[in-house]
Order: C-alpha cells, then sequence, then structure tokens
C-alpha cells in the first residue's frame, strides 16, 4: 500500500478516454468502506459525466479549464443530517460554526482519499478540487443548502506523470509523547 500513496499524484491532464462504470463503482464502493465517527458514513457521491454540467462546475471553480479534460466528475458531499437529526433549519457555507461541520468534513475527506487510493490502483489518476464556494455550486447540483461540499474529484487516465513533490523529512513531523 506504501507504494501506492508514493505514486499517487494529483493528476490535471487527462487521456480522452471514458471511465467505466464498473470502476466508479468499484471507487465508491471504497468510499462506503471508509471508517466514520459514530459510524455516520456522512458522505454522498455525485457522479457527473455530462460535458454541459462539467463546464457549470469548473466555473463555479474559479474557472480551472484543466478540470474539462476529465471525463468524469465526483462531486463530494458531506451530509450534516448524519449528526444533527432535529428538524431544525441549517444552512452550510465556508463559515458556519458547528462542530458537527467539522466533523462530516473530516469524515468524508477519509472516504475522499479512499477513492483517490482506489482509483490509484485501477490505473486511473484523480485531482481534489476545492477552490469554490457553497453557494455557487450548491445550485448546479440541486444539493440542499444543509449539505457541504467538500470537493470535487477530477477523475480520468492520466495523460501526464508529475514529478514527485518536496516532502517534509519524517524527522520534522513526529513528536513523542509531546509537541
Amino acid at each position: 500500500m506504501l507504494e501506492q500513496i508514493k505514486n499517487r499524484r494529483s493528476i490535471r491532464k487527462y487521456l480522452e478516454k471514458p471511465v467505466d462504470d464498473d470502476k466508479i463503482i468499484q471507487l465508491l464502493e471504497s468510499a462506503r468502506l471508509a471508517p466514520s465517527g459514530s459510524n455516520t458514513q456522512p458522505w454522498h457521491f455525485i457522479i457527473v459525466k455530462s460535458e454541459e454540467i462539467r463546464q457549470k462546475l469548473v466555473e463555479v471553480s474559479n474557472n480551472q479549464k484543466w478540470m474539462l479534460s476529465a471525463p468524469v466528475f465526483i462531486v463530494c458531499v458531506a451530509d450534516i443530517r448524519s449528526r444533527i437529526t432535529d428538524n431544525i433549519e441549517i444552512s452550510l457555507n465556508e463559515n458556519s460554526p458547528q462542530l458537527e461541520l467539522k466533523q462530516i468534513i473530516r469524515d468524508t475527506s477519509i472516504a475522499i482519499e479512499h477513492i483517490v487510493l482506489e482509483a490509484n490502483n485501477l490505473g486511473l489518476g484523480a485531482c481534489w478540487v476545492a477552490w469554490f464556494i457553497q453557494e455557487e455550486i450548491r445550485p448546479i447540483l440541486n444539493i440542499p443548502s444543509d449539505k457541504f461540499v467538500v470537493c470535487i474529484l477530477t477523475l480520468g487516465y492520466a495523460s501526464e506523470s508529475p514529478k514527485d513533490r518536496p516532502r517534509k523529512k519524517i524527522e520534522e513531523i513526529i513528536h513523542r509523547e509531546s509537541w
């Protein structure tokens, strides 16, 4: 597994080759199996292949045109209703103060990284995109205001092989017993 992690790269150029639905389902199965606090499983995934919808998502993602080379987007959404079940009105955005929002973002991020690693394992490339704001992205996909879009994963077969990025030495990030 460490080799898969070492070889994973953020891919921003993709081949014009479709991704089979069975591979997409396998990716989402890897996410479904991710751990979450109190087993709340707050994640939802929207598979987007439509050129028109992908274009709209690119526009609200600071017009990052490279995204359009990916044949598939997976929009990864965290659902606060997995933790707040009271029938109260909730509208989430980047400044929302709820502790539960932090919890569902954490848990959904674990599931997203499962997708990214499984994509690498299946010979696919992926890249996290999170340069958007909630009020602009949600209407495109009819996502309710009590849901939080964590990221768009671009997905496809890589047409690039990015070099290793510098990483801190292990000694720089390890603390023993306390800070």
